[in-house]
């Protein structure tokens, strides 16, 4: 007896995509359902399987959806954003009717709140996966592949960048336009933050022949769920248009939501559909996805590993359809246990590789694997392996690290010393004051902001030169040349040289610092910064101790 397959916005853009290749798999009787008879009929008459009317937002939804006895409902319609005030309106009606649910849903919220069901959902033996879409469905594998043999992540980031001949419906663009200018969740050095959506933009080169695309952070499912899953520090989300014109039109337009001056590009949803229409000539039908994973081995190794998907010919498209195509599989197989949870590695790499082959699809992946160094690896070079594990830990900067202590301040008196201070930002004198380091690695930079009490200072770290050859730390308009240097429990900061406004300063003008950091008796990392003139004697000396706020979790 043939297995029942209902798909709601089956004739879509995703969800027609799904149903041409569910129609050629044997065994499943489909059925194409949508507002409209009409399209769903036009759909079927070429493409295959049955047409049927549903509308959710109908008083008779329920006992229509009843009435087709399916044995899987998948949810290809979407925005999954804007499902009202019972987003789990489909959820309780397959709960309801007994059939399993899978959805293709890219919204964070809505796919990691599909937990709540689990209980009801093993009670009943059902399967209900969300996000069995690109992500987090198809980025998760990527990222389980990739972490093999790592003790602990530091990152994981992730960019999809479709060509711009790529097919954009009507609730593409309004996932996209919900997004722009509002707020997004980030997860960056175990916390939860926010960004702006599609801001930030930042270059990547998915093709070696290609120029570089933008691609700019949007909220996404794997922010939400890949820090418990898979024990990350930061997460990182981006997706890019490839026409530089469309993408810095998008971030434009988020600029005004940001400064208020529009309240919800969602009502442009129609006009700005066809305005992007009038560029589709342009631009190229390659796509790609990446996902980068660094981490820890259990030798202390740093390792950048990058899986990467790339698609011609205008088949990445067809991406966002391929995890249902192999979770189906899955399901009518029984491989897959009951529950409702969001669709984290339910899967692995080759089942995707088959359902792209079995589909003739012009789809490759790529994967590349490099060792990683920290600024203060590259800085100090072979001595790096010297330093105490809890100074490693300290400087093993990937993405972004909070360190929160205790700490005392005493300022010197002299008139320079004072003004001093005041040019470099140090903070006021004080026996005992919280203190909250944060270290975050911007390309070949590594920001620091130091927060005492409510005073903060920042500077700016690089490598001086490579192999051991030291740093130079940057203090808005002063920066100076330090000699890091390991040894025994100690690592020194001795300045050798220092400039104003990118000039040398004279010997005789360099401050003398004595600056070290060390292990006290709790394993905890500490920090002696003194630093004298020798015109205006002691301008600043804090110490104190710092503990991590970020621990990673160890991957099982």
């Amino acid at each position: 007896m043939s297995e029942r397959v209902l798909v709601l916005g089956g004739y879509g853009v995703f969800g027609g995509l799904l149903c041409r290749a569910l129609a050629r798999v044997a065994g499943l009787d489909l059925i194409v359902a949508g507002r409209s008879l009409e399209r769903a009929r036009a759909f079927c008459a070429t493409h295959g399987g049955r047409p049927a009317a549903l509308d959710r937002d109908a008083d008779g939804f329920a006992d229509a959806l009843a009435a087709l006895k399916p044995k899987v409902v998948i949810d290809a319609a979407g925005p999954f954003q804007s499902y009202g005030t019972d987003p789990y309106g489909l959820v309780r009606l397959c709960l309801k009717t007994g059939a399993h649910y899978l959805d293709l849903s890219d919204d964070g919220a809505f796919t990691a709140g599909i937990g709540r069901f689990d209980a009801e959902a093993r009670a009943a033996g059902l399967v209900f996966l969300s996000g069995v879409s690109s992500v987090p469905a198809l980025s998760s594998a990527a990222v389980e592949s990739l972490r093999a043999g790592l003790s602990e992540i530091h990152l994981i980031e992730t960019a999809i960048l479709p060509g711009n001949r790529a097919p954009r419906g009507r609730s593409v663009v309004a996932a996209i336009l919900a997004q722009a200018g509002r707020p997004v969740a980030d997860w960056r050095g175990g916390r939860a933050l926010t960004v702006p959506g599609w801001g930030w933009p930042r270059r990547l080169r998915p093709f070696a022949n290609e120029a570089p695309r933008w691609a700019s952070a949007i909220g996404a499912p794997d922010i939400l769920l890949f820090h418990k899953h898979f024990g990350a520090r930061s997460v990182r989300f981006r997706a890019g248009l490839e026409l530089k014109l469309l993408h810095g039109g998008l971030w434009g337009l988020g600029w005004l939501v940001r400064l208020r001056l529009i309240r919800d590009l969602t009502r442009w949803t129609g006009a700005l559909t066809r305005i992007a229409g009038w560029f589709e000539r342009f631009g190229s039908d390659r796509g790609a996805m990446e996902v980068t994973v660094i981490g820890a081995t259990a030798g202390g190794v740093l390792s950048r590993r990058c899986w990467r998907l790339m698609a011609e010919a205008g088949d990445g498209t067809y991406v966002p359809t391929l995890p249902a195509r192999a979770v189906l599989k899955r399901l009518r197989a029984g491989r897959i246990a009951p529950g409702a949870r969001a669709c984290l590695a339910a899967f692995d790499l080759d089942e995707i590789r088959d359902e792209i082959e079995a589909s003739g699809l012009t789809i490759l992946f790529e994967r590349q694997e490099e060792t990683f160094e920290t600024v203060f690896q590259q800085a100090l070079g072979p001595h790096h392996a010297d330093l105490p594990p809890a100074l490693a830990d300290l400087h093993r900067v990937v993405d972004l690290r909070r360190w929160s202590g205790r700490g005392s301040v005493a300022r010197g008196r002299h008139p320079i010393a004072r003004f001093l201070a005041l040019c470099l930002g140090f903070p006021p004198a004080s026996p005992d004051v919280a203190v909250m380091v944060e270290m975050e690695r911007r390309g070949k930079l590594e920001h620091w902001l130091r927060r005492f009490g409510d005073r903060r200072f920042r500077s700016v770290l690089s490598v001086k030169g490579r192999g051991g050859a030291g740093a130079r730390e940057r203090f808005g308009p002063m920066s100076f040349d330090i000699a890091l240097a390991v040894a025994g429990e100690l690592l020194s900061y001795p300045v050798t040289a220092g400039r104003f406004l990118g000039l040398p300063l004279p010997r005789f003008l360099l401050p003398v610092s004595e600056t070290s950091e060390g292990v006290d008796e709790r394993g905890r990392a500490t920090f002696d910064v003194k630093i004298s003139h020798p015109v205006s004697g002691l301008i600043v000396h804090y110490r104190g101790w710092l503990s991590p706020d970020d621990t990673a979790a160890v991957s099982p």
